[in-house]
Protein backbone atom coordinates (compact mmCIF):
# COMPACT_ATOMS: atom_id res chain seq x y z
CA UNK A 1 0.00 0.00 0.00
CA UNK A 2 2.82 2.41 0.87
CA UNK A 3 4.47 2.20 -2.54
CA UNK A 4 1.23 2.84 -4.35
CA UNK A 5 0.09 5.87 -2.33
CA UNK A 6 1.10 8.43 -4.96
CA UNK A 7 -0.61 6.45 -7.70
CA UNK A 8 -3.76 6.12 -5.61
CA UNK A 9 -3.89 9.85 -4.97
CA UNK A 10 -3.29 10.55 -8.66
CA UNK A 11 -6.18 8.21 -9.46
CA UNK A 12 -8.32 10.11 -6.94
CA UNK A 13 -7.48 13.42 -8.63
CA UNK A 14 -8.58 11.97 -11.97
CA UNK A 15 -11.79 10.73 -10.36
CA UNK A 16 -12.46 14.18 -8.92
CA UNK A 17 -12.02 15.77 -12.36
CA UNK A 18 -14.34 13.23 -13.97
CA UNK A 19 -16.87 13.67 -11.17
CA UNK A 20 -16.97 17.44 -11.56
CA UNK A 21 -17.37 17.00 -15.32
CA UNK A 22 -20.23 14.52 -14.73
CA UNK A 23 -22.03 16.79 -12.27
CA UNK A 24 -21.61 20.23 -13.82
CA UNK A 25 -23.99 21.93 -14.23
CA UNK A 26 -25.92 20.09 -11.48
CA UNK A 27 -29.29 21.48 -12.53
CA UNK A 28 -29.02 19.72 -15.88
CA UNK A 29 -27.08 16.56 -15.05
CA UNK A 30 -28.92 15.32 -11.93
CA UNK A 31 -32.57 14.33 -12.28
CA UNK A 32 -34.81 15.53 -9.47
CA UNK A 33 -37.62 13.30 -8.28
CA UNK A 34 -41.30 14.11 -7.98
CA UNK A 35 -41.01 15.31 -4.38
CA UNK A 36 -38.24 17.79 -5.26
CA UNK A 37 -39.27 18.94 -8.71
CA UNK A 38 -43.02 18.85 -8.28
CA UNK A 39 -45.43 16.91 -10.47
CA UNK A 40 -48.09 14.24 -10.23
CA UNK A 41 -48.35 10.82 -8.61
CA UNK A 42 -51.03 8.38 -9.77
CA UNK A 43 -52.00 4.87 -8.71
CA UNK A 44 -54.17 3.10 -11.28
CA UNK A 45 -56.07 -0.15 -10.71
CA UNK A 46 -57.34 -2.46 -13.43
CA UNK A 47 -61.07 -3.21 -13.46
CA UNK A 48 -61.03 -7.01 -13.11
CA UNK A 49 -64.70 -7.29 -14.05
CA UNK A 50 -63.86 -6.08 -17.58
CA UNK A 51 -61.04 -8.52 -18.27
CA UNK A 52 -62.05 -11.00 -21.03
CA UNK A 53 -62.48 -14.65 -19.99
CA UNK A 54 -59.33 -16.71 -20.31
CA UNK A 55 -57.01 -13.67 -20.09
CA UNK A 56 -54.84 -13.37 -16.98
CA UNK A 57 -54.74 -10.23 -14.85
CA UNK A 58 -50.93 -10.16 -15.13
CA UNK A 59 -50.94 -10.14 -18.96
CA UNK A 60 -53.67 -7.50 -19.03
CA UNK A 61 -51.82 -5.17 -16.65
CA UNK A 62 -48.51 -5.73 -18.49
CA UNK A 63 -50.17 -4.68 -21.76
CA UNK A 64 -51.78 -1.65 -20.09
CA UNK A 65 -48.42 -0.65 -18.62
CA UNK A 66 -46.74 -0.62 -22.04
CA UNK A 67 -49.59 1.37 -23.58
CA UNK A 68 -49.41 3.95 -20.77
CA UNK A 69 -45.64 4.15 -21.25
CA UNK A 70 -46.13 4.86 -24.97
CA UNK A 71 -48.74 7.53 -24.25
CA UNK A 72 -46.54 9.30 -21.71
CA UNK A 73 -43.54 9.18 -24.07
CA UNK A 74 -45.63 10.92 -26.76
CA UNK A 75 -46.97 13.39 -24.19
CA UNK A 76 -43.37 14.52 -23.64
CA UNK A 77 -42.83 14.08 -19.88
CA UNK A 78 -39.14 13.85 -18.95
CA UNK A 79 -38.00 11.02 -16.65
CA UNK A 80 -41.39 9.48 -15.85
CA UNK A 81 -41.62 6.50 -13.49
CA UNK A 82 -44.07 3.79 -14.54
CA UNK A 83 -44.12 0.54 -12.58
CA UNK A 84 -46.38 -2.25 -11.43
CA UNK A 85 -47.56 -2.37 -7.83
CA UNK A 86 -48.90 -5.72 -6.80
CA UNK A 87 -50.97 -7.75 -9.24
CA UNK A 88 -53.39 -5.22 -10.71
CA UNK A 89 -52.04 -1.75 -9.97
CA UNK A 90 -49.79 0.63 -11.90
CA UNK A 91 -47.90 3.52 -10.28
CA UNK A 92 -47.17 6.56 -12.46
CA UNK A 93 -44.91 9.45 -11.36
CA UNK A 94 -44.73 12.45 -13.71
CA UNK A 95 -42.18 15.01 -12.41
CA UNK A 96 -42.35 18.59 -13.64
CA UNK A 97 -45.72 18.18 -15.37
CA UNK A 98 -47.59 21.44 -15.96
CA UNK A 99 -50.97 20.09 -17.15
CA UNK A 100 -51.99 17.37 -14.67
CA UNK A 101 -55.62 17.10 -15.78
CA UNK A 102 -54.65 16.70 -19.42
CA UNK A 103 -52.19 13.97 -18.43
CA UNK A 104 -54.93 12.17 -16.47
CA UNK A 105 -57.24 12.33 -19.49
CA UNK A 106 -54.57 10.83 -21.74
CA UNK A 107 -53.40 8.13 -19.34
CA UNK A 108 -56.81 6.96 -18.15
CA UNK A 109 -58.71 7.07 -21.44
CA UNK A 110 -59.50 3.56 -22.60
CA UNK A 111 -59.50 4.66 -26.29
CA UNK A 112 -61.69 1.87 -27.63
CA UNK A 113 -62.30 2.93 -31.24
CA UNK A 114 -65.09 1.28 -33.21
CA UNK A 115 -66.57 1.76 -36.67
CA UNK A 116 -70.26 0.80 -36.64
CA UNK A 117 -73.19 1.37 -38.97
CA UNK A 118 -76.06 3.61 -37.93
CA UNK A 119 -79.48 1.95 -37.73
CA UNK A 120 -81.31 4.65 -39.68
CA UNK A 121 -84.54 2.66 -39.69
CA UNK A 122 -84.81 2.93 -35.90
CA UNK A 123 -87.09 5.46 -34.21
CA UNK A 124 -84.84 7.72 -32.09
CA UNK A 125 -87.71 8.81 -29.84
CA UNK A 126 -88.72 5.21 -29.15
CA UNK A 127 -85.10 4.32 -28.43
CA UNK A 128 -84.87 7.21 -25.95
CA UNK A 129 -87.92 5.75 -24.19
CA UNK A 130 -86.17 2.41 -23.85
CA UNK A 131 -87.36 0.61 -27.00
CA UNK A 132 -83.99 -0.01 -28.64
CA UNK A 133 -84.20 -2.44 -31.61
CA UNK A 134 -82.63 -5.85 -31.17
CA UNK A 135 -79.00 -5.90 -32.29
CA UNK A 136 -78.65 -2.13 -31.82
CA UNK A 137 -77.65 0.21 -29.00
CA UNK A 138 -78.25 3.83 -28.07
CA UNK A 139 -75.16 6.09 -28.00
CA UNK A 140 -74.59 9.84 -27.77
CA UNK A 141 -72.12 12.33 -29.15
CA UNK A 142 -70.22 14.91 -27.05
CA UNK A 143 -73.13 17.38 -27.34
CA UNK A 144 -75.74 14.88 -26.16
CA UNK A 145 -77.27 14.03 -29.55
CA UNK A 146 -78.59 10.44 -29.62
CA UNK A 147 -77.77 7.81 -32.24
CA UNK A 148 -78.97 4.26 -32.70
CA UNK A 149 -76.07 2.16 -33.97
CA UNK A 150 -75.57 -1.51 -34.76
CA UNK A 151 -73.84 -3.44 -31.98
CA UNK A 152 -71.57 -5.25 -34.43
CA UNK A 153 -68.17 -3.56 -34.77
CA UNK A 154 -67.00 -3.56 -38.40
CA UNK A 155 -63.51 -2.29 -37.57
CA UNK A 156 -61.64 -1.41 -34.36
CA UNK A 157 -58.71 0.75 -33.33
CA UNK A 158 -56.43 -2.30 -33.49
CA UNK A 159 -56.29 -1.68 -37.25
CA UNK A 160 -54.74 1.79 -36.84
CA UNK A 161 -51.07 2.22 -37.81
CA UNK A 162 -50.66 5.99 -37.35
CA UNK A 163 -52.63 9.08 -36.37
CA UNK A 164 -51.98 12.76 -37.08
CA UNK A 165 -53.55 16.11 -36.28
CA UNK A 166 -54.41 18.13 -39.38
CA UNK A 167 -56.22 21.40 -40.03
CA UNK A 168 -59.30 21.61 -42.24
CA UNK A 169 -60.02 24.35 -44.75
CA UNK A 170 -61.96 26.35 -42.13
CA UNK A 171 -59.16 26.12 -39.58
CA UNK A 172 -60.83 23.30 -37.62
CA UNK A 173 -58.43 20.58 -36.39
CA UNK A 174 -59.26 16.94 -37.04
CA UNK A 175 -57.46 13.61 -36.65
CA UNK A 176 -56.30 11.76 -39.74
CA UNK A 177 -55.68 8.04 -39.27
CA UNK A 178 -53.77 5.52 -41.35
CA UNK A 179 -54.75 1.86 -41.23
CA UNK A 180 -52.47 -1.14 -41.34
CA UNK A 181 -52.44 -3.07 -44.62
CA UNK A 182 -54.98 -5.54 -43.25
CA UNK A 183 -57.08 -2.71 -41.79
CA UNK A 184 -57.00 -0.83 -45.11
CA UNK A 185 -58.41 -3.86 -46.91
CA UNK A 186 -61.22 -4.26 -44.36
CA UNK A 187 -62.03 -0.54 -44.48
CA UNK A 188 -62.17 -0.56 -48.28
CA UNK A 189 -64.41 -3.63 -48.18
CA UNK A 190 -66.88 -2.26 -45.64
CA UNK A 191 -67.14 1.17 -47.32
CA UNK A 192 -67.67 -0.49 -50.69
CA UNK A 193 -70.40 -2.74 -49.27
CA UNK A 194 -72.30 0.06 -47.47
CA UNK A 195 -72.30 2.99 -49.95
CA UNK A 196 -75.06 5.44 -49.08
CA UNK A 197 -75.20 4.38 -45.42
CA UNK A 198 -73.85 6.29 -42.42
CA UNK A 199 -70.79 4.96 -40.60
CA UNK A 200 -70.44 5.96 -36.95
CA UNK A 201 -66.90 6.51 -35.64
CA UNK A 202 -67.13 5.78 -31.90
CA UNK A 203 -64.48 6.39 -29.24
CA UNK A 204 -65.15 5.01 -25.75
CA UNK A 205 -68.90 4.75 -26.50
CA UNK A 206 -69.09 8.39 -27.65
CA UNK A 207 -70.00 9.07 -31.27
CA UNK A 208 -67.35 11.36 -32.72
CA UNK A 209 -68.81 11.60 -36.21
CA UNK A 210 -71.26 9.73 -38.47
CA UNK A 211 -70.51 10.57 -42.10
CA UNK A 212 -72.36 9.14 -45.12
CA UNK A 213 -70.26 6.68 -47.15
CA UNK A 214 -70.20 8.26 -50.62
CA UNK A 215 -67.85 5.81 -52.31
CA UNK A 216 -65.51 2.91 -51.64
CA UNK A 217 -62.56 4.32 -49.72
CA UNK A 218 -59.17 2.87 -50.62
CA UNK A 219 -55.67 3.91 -49.56
CA UNK A 220 -56.14 3.01 -45.91
CA UNK A 221 -56.98 6.50 -44.64
CA UNK A 222 -59.86 8.01 -42.67
CA UNK A 223 -60.57 11.12 -40.63
CA UNK A 224 -62.21 11.70 -37.26
CA UNK A 225 -63.96 15.05 -36.90
CA UNK A 226 -65.84 16.41 -33.92
CA UNK A 227 -65.38 20.15 -33.31
CA UNK A 228 -62.08 19.49 -31.55
CA UNK A 229 -59.80 22.09 -30.04
CA UNK A 230 -56.13 21.65 -30.88
CA UNK A 231 -55.41 20.13 -27.45
CA UNK A 232 -58.32 17.70 -27.77
CA UNK A 233 -57.18 16.63 -31.21
CA UNK A 234 -53.62 16.13 -29.93
CA UNK A 235 -54.86 14.01 -27.01
CA UNK A 236 -56.95 11.89 -29.37
CA UNK A 237 -53.95 11.39 -31.65
CA UNK A 238 -51.84 10.20 -28.72
CA UNK A 239 -54.34 7.66 -27.41
CA UNK A 240 -55.14 6.33 -30.89
CA UNK A 241 -51.50 6.01 -31.89
CA UNK A 242 -50.50 4.26 -28.65
CA UNK A 243 -53.42 1.83 -28.81
CA UNK A 244 -56.45 1.09 -26.66
CA UNK A 245 -56.12 -0.05 -23.08
CA UNK A 246 -57.14 -3.70 -22.73
CA UNK A 247 -59.22 -2.88 -19.65
CA UNK A 248 -60.46 0.31 -17.97
CA UNK A 249 -58.13 1.68 -15.28
CA UNK A 250 -59.54 3.38 -12.20
CA UNK A 251 -57.56 6.13 -10.47
CA UNK A 252 -57.45 5.15 -6.79
CA UNK A 253 -54.82 7.69 -5.70
CA UNK A 254 -53.98 11.07 -7.18
CA UNK A 255 -51.44 13.43 -5.63
CA UNK A 256 -50.19 16.68 -7.18
CA UNK A 257 -47.05 18.30 -5.75
CA UNK A 258 -46.33 21.93 -6.59
CA UNK A 259 -42.83 23.07 -7.58
CA UNK A 260 -42.69 25.48 -4.61
CA UNK A 261 -43.03 22.54 -2.21
CA UNK A 262 -40.18 20.83 -4.05
CA UNK A 263 -37.99 23.93 -3.69
CA UNK A 264 -38.75 24.05 0.04
CA UNK A 265 -37.77 20.37 0.35
CA UNK A 266 -34.46 20.98 -1.42
CA UNK A 267 -33.74 24.01 0.76
CA UNK A 268 -34.50 22.18 4.00
CA UNK A 269 -32.51 19.15 2.86
CA UNK A 270 -29.50 21.32 2.04
CA UNK A 271 -29.75 23.16 5.36
CA UNK A 272 -29.93 19.93 7.38
CA UNK A 273 -27.10 18.38 5.36
CA UNK A 274 -24.94 21.46 5.77
CA UNK A 275 -25.67 21.62 9.51
CA UNK A 276 -24.67 17.98 9.93
CA UNK A 277 -21.57 18.49 7.82
CA UNK A 278 -20.44 21.51 9.86
CA UNK A 279 -21.07 19.66 13.12
CA UNK A 280 -18.96 16.73 11.91
CA UNK A 281 -16.14 19.08 10.84
CA UNK A 282 -16.08 20.77 14.25
CA UNK A 283 -16.10 17.46 16.14
CA UNK A 284 -13.44 15.78 13.98
CA UNK A 285 -11.22 18.85 13.96
CA UNK A 286 -11.30 19.25 17.76
CA UNK A 287 -11.13 15.58 18.70
CA UNK A 288 -8.74 14.20 16.08
CA UNK A 289 -6.87 17.38 15.07
CA UNK A 290 -4.95 16.98 11.78
CA UNK A 291 -6.17 13.43 11.30
CA UNK A 292 -9.70 14.78 11.58
CA UNK A 293 -9.03 17.11 8.65
CA UNK A 294 -7.98 14.11 6.58
CA UNK A 295 -11.32 12.48 7.42
CA UNK A 296 -13.16 15.67 6.41
CA UNK A 297 -11.38 15.71 3.03
CA UNK A 298 -12.47 12.10 2.52
CA UNK A 299 -16.02 13.09 3.43
CA UNK A 300 -16.06 15.86 0.82
CA UNK A 301 -14.78 13.38 -1.76
CA UNK A 302 -17.51 10.98 -0.71
CA UNK A 303 -20.25 13.53 -1.43
CA UNK A 304 -18.68 14.43 -4.80
CA UNK A 305 -18.53 10.78 -5.83
CA UNK A 306 -22.15 10.20 -4.81
CA UNK A 307 -23.39 13.12 -6.91
CA UNK A 308 -21.23 12.03 -9.85
CA UNK A 309 -22.56 8.46 -9.64
CA UNK A 310 -26.17 9.74 -9.59
CA UNK A 311 -25.46 11.82 -12.70
CA UNK A 312 -23.59 9.04 -14.52
CA UNK A 313 -26.26 6.42 -13.76
CA UNK A 314 -29.06 8.89 -14.62
CA UNK A 315 -30.57 8.05 -11.25
CA UNK A 316 -33.28 10.27 -9.78
CA UNK A 317 -32.56 12.24 -6.61
CA UNK A 318 -35.52 12.27 -4.22
CA UNK A 319 -36.07 13.69 -0.75
CA UNK A 320 -35.42 10.27 0.85
CA UNK A 321 -32.33 10.18 -1.35
CA UNK A 322 -31.08 13.35 0.31
CA UNK A 323 -31.75 11.64 3.65
CA UNK A 324 -29.61 8.74 2.43
CA UNK A 325 -26.78 11.16 1.60
CA UNK A 326 -26.98 12.73 5.05
CA UNK A 327 -26.88 9.27 6.63
CA UNK A 328 -23.82 8.50 4.52
CA UNK A 329 -22.03 11.46 6.13
CA UNK A 330 -22.35 9.82 9.52
CA UNK A 331 -21.40 6.37 8.22
CA UNK A 332 -18.33 7.69 6.42
CA UNK A 333 -17.08 9.45 9.53
CA UNK A 334 -17.88 6.37 11.62
CA UNK A 335 -15.39 4.32 9.60
CA UNK A 336 -12.71 6.95 10.17
CA UNK A 337 -13.46 7.04 13.89
CA UNK A 338 -12.91 3.28 14.13
CA UNK A 339 -9.62 3.58 12.25
CA UNK A 340 -8.35 6.54 14.27
CA UNK A 341 -9.16 4.86 17.58
CA UNK A 342 -7.23 1.80 16.47
CA UNK A 343 -4.25 4.00 15.54
CA UNK A 344 -4.45 5.72 18.93
CA UNK A 345 -4.30 2.36 20.66
CA UNK A 346 -1.15 1.45 18.75
CA UNK A 347 0.45 4.82 19.49
CA UNK A 348 -0.24 4.33 23.22
CA UNK A 349 1.69 1.07 22.93
CA UNK A 350 4.56 3.22 21.67
CA UNK A 351 4.56 1.92 18.13
CA UNK A 352 6.21 4.06 15.45
CA UNK A 353 3.71 6.27 13.57
CA UNK A 354 4.13 4.37 10.29
CA UNK A 355 3.61 1.02 12.01
CA UNK A 356 0.67 2.37 14.05
CA UNK A 357 -1.11 3.55 10.87
CA UNK A 358 -0.59 0.21 9.11
CA UNK A 359 -1.74 -1.87 12.07
CA UNK A 360 -4.65 0.48 12.83
CA UNK A 361 -6.04 0.23 9.29
CA UNK A 362 -5.50 -3.53 9.09
CA UNK A 363 -7.27 -4.21 12.39
CA UNK A 364 -10.14 -1.81 11.70
CA UNK A 365 -10.80 -3.12 8.19
CA UNK A 366 -12.80 -6.19 9.20
CA UNK A 367 -15.09 -4.24 11.54
CA UNK A 368 -15.70 -1.58 8.86
CA UNK A 369 -16.44 -4.17 6.18
CA UNK A 370 -18.86 -6.07 8.43
CA UNK A 371 -20.82 -2.92 9.28
CA UNK A 372 -20.95 -1.56 5.73
CA UNK A 373 -21.68 -4.85 3.95
CA UNK A 374 -24.65 -5.62 6.20
CA UNK A 375 -26.03 -2.13 5.56
CA UNK A 376 -25.39 -2.54 1.82
CA UNK A 377 -27.35 -5.82 1.79
CA UNK A 378 -30.33 -4.11 3.43
CA UNK A 379 -30.18 -1.18 1.00
CA UNK A 380 -30.10 -3.57 -1.98
CA UNK A 381 -33.16 -5.37 -0.63
CA UNK A 382 -34.92 -2.02 -0.24
CA UNK A 383 -34.08 -1.16 -3.85
CA UNK A 384 -35.28 -4.53 -5.12
CA UNK A 385 -38.60 -4.66 -3.29
CA UNK A 386 -39.30 -0.99 -2.55
CA UNK A 387 -41.07 1.54 -4.74
CA UNK A 388 -40.68 5.24 -5.44
CA UNK A 389 -39.12 7.12 -2.49
CA UNK A 390 -37.83 3.92 -0.88
CA UNK A 391 -35.81 3.16 -4.01
CA UNK A 392 -34.44 6.71 -3.99
CA UNK A 393 -33.23 6.25 -0.43
CA UNK A 394 -31.72 2.83 -1.23
CA UNK A 395 -29.93 4.18 -4.32
CA UNK A 396 -28.07 7.01 -2.60
CA UNK A 397 -27.36 4.87 0.46
CA UNK A 398 -25.84 2.07 -1.65
CA UNK A 399 -23.69 4.47 -3.64
CA UNK A 400 -22.69 6.26 -0.44
CA UNK A 401 -21.61 3.04 1.27
CA UNK A 402 -19.34 2.06 -1.63
CA UNK A 403 -17.93 5.59 -1.90
CA UNK A 404 -17.31 5.84 1.87
CA UNK A 405 -15.51 2.49 1.91
CA UNK A 406 -13.18 3.71 -0.82
CA UNK A 407 -12.53 7.15 0.68
CA UNK A 408 -12.27 6.03 4.33
CA UNK A 409 -10.16 2.91 3.82
CA UNK A 410 -8.11 3.64 0.70
CA UNK A 411 -7.86 7.41 0.23
CA UNK A 412 -7.20 8.42 3.85
CA UNK A 413 -4.59 5.65 4.21
CA UNK A 414 -2.81 6.89 1.09
CA UNK A 415 -2.78 10.42 2.55
CA UNK A 416 -1.32 9.15 5.84
CA UNK A 417 1.37 7.19 3.98
CA UNK A 418 2.26 10.22 1.88
CA UNK A 419 2.54 12.46 4.97
CA UNK A 420 4.74 9.94 6.81
CA UNK A 421 6.79 8.96 3.76
CA UNK A 422 10.52 9.10 4.54
CA UNK A 423 9.76 10.18 8.15
CA UNK A 424 9.35 6.96 10.15
CA UNK A 425 9.90 8.67 13.47
CA UNK A 426 7.72 11.71 12.82
CA UNK A 427 5.25 12.41 15.60
CA UNK A 428 1.66 11.72 14.59
CA UNK A 429 -1.01 13.98 16.08
CA UNK A 430 -4.23 12.09 16.49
Amino acid sequence: MRGYSRWILLFVVVLIALSIWAIYPPGEKINLGLDLRGGMHLVLEADETRIPPGVSVKDTVDTALEIIRNRIDQFGVMEPTIARQGEKRIVVDLPGIEEPQRAIDIIGRTALLDFKLLNERADIQAALEGNVPSGSELLYDAEGKAYVVEKESLLTGAAIKDARVEIGEWGQPYVSIDFTSEGAEKFAELTGRHIGERLAIILDDVVKSAPVIRTRITGGKAVIEGNFTMDEASELRIVLKSGALPVPLNIIQHTTIGPSLGRDSIQKGLISGLAGFVAVIIFMGIYYKKAGMIAISALILNLIFIMAALAALKATLTLPGIAGMILTIGMSVDANVIIFERIREELRRERAPRSAVDVGYDRALRTILDANITTLIVSLLLFQFGTGPVKGFATTLSIGILASLFTAVVVTRAIFNLILEGKPVQKLSI
